[in-house]
């Protein structure tokens, strides 16, 4: 027969502590600014992915290039094809129209 542990001590309502929300966050800035910027706003994937492949040869190697892409699936999409050609995925920032700019490094 199975029956459900008592996990130890459990609290009185009074001693419950008040949970306060924590301030919104200023949005995050990039560290560096990127060497080529690849407008993919509006279109759909893999559009964005395709138009990285073509240009990310542009800047030299350890450059940045910002893709700005508002297409959910892009969100994903560019940090695994960056995993998938052994580049680094830098960050993706939230931009005040909407969309992200997803930043990649060129590692070779």
């Amino acid at each position: 027969m199975w029956r459900r542990r008592t996990g130890g001590a459990r609290r009185a309502p009074e001693a419950a502590q008040e949970v306060t929300q924590p301030e919104p966050a200023e949005p995050v800035q990039p560290a560096e600014p990127p060497a080529l910027t690849i407008d993919a706003l509006g279109r759909k994937c893999p559009i964005p992915i395709i138009m990285l492949a073509e240009r990310i040869n542009q800047v030299a190697t350890g450059g940045v290039v910002a893709v700005l892409a508002d297409d959910p699936a892009a969100f994903t999409d560019v940090p695994a094809w960056c995993r998938l050609k052994s580049h680094e995925h830098v960050g993706s920032y939230e931009l005040p129209q909407g969309g992200w700019s997803i930043h990649v490094r060129r590692n070779y």
